[in-house]
């Protein structure tokens, strides 16, 4: 929960805000790493045209995945992907359909209105993990997709208080 209040100044006035520091327009957010200023560029998330990513053993790449998904050192502020997604939590409903789906967040910040899911992760790896996206061939990127989808396959949108997006969340936008 530190972390969280430390991510999210709200947090201590609003315990629901705690919950997810990135919500796109969570109006506790003074110094959410998600509602940093400025655009990001989307020639850097929009996948090049012929790129393809790296291919190999899905269940390694699952498993190696599953790690970089926990590691913080991917970032420059140490934010890691669980650091917003752990639990499977402070994803949107859209998460559960297949890609290229539209992401709110995507769409603010870079003007892409469909995203696949590496896309996706490279946008998170700029917004909120404040790094340089991964290279589009790496194992790292495909690593992270492939157990992006593994989340993906057992996500289940559901509606709590812990979701600054519920219509009664104390700390939803009025």
């Amino acid at each position: 929960m530190a972390a969280a209040q430390k991510a999210n100044p709200c947090a201590a006035q609003k315990p629901a805000a705690a919950a997810n520091p990135c919500a796109a327009k969570n109006p506790c957010a003074a110094k959410n790493p998600c509602a940093a200023s400025g655009k990001v560029d989307r020639k850097l998330v929009i996948r090049p045209k012929g790129t393809k990513l790296m291919s190999g053993n899905q269940a390694e790449l699952v498993k190696v995945g599953e790690a970089l998904y926990k590691d913080k050192k991917l970032s420059t502020n140490g934010m890691a992907c669980e650091t917003c997604h752990a639990g499977r939590a402070s994803f949107a409903p859209g998460f559960a359909k297949p890609y290229p789906h539209p992401v709110a967040m995507a769409k603010e910040k870079s003007g892409v209105a469909r995203v696949h899911l590496d896309e996706m992760i490279q946008f998170c790896m700029i917004v909120p993990m404040a790094a340089k996206p991964l290279p589009w061939d790496s194992k790292e990127l495909a690593a992270l997709t492939a157990y992006t989808v593994q989340v993906q396959k057992s996500f289940k949108p559901v509606t709590s208080k812990a979701n600054p997006c519920a219509a009664k969340n104390p700390c939803a936008a009025k």
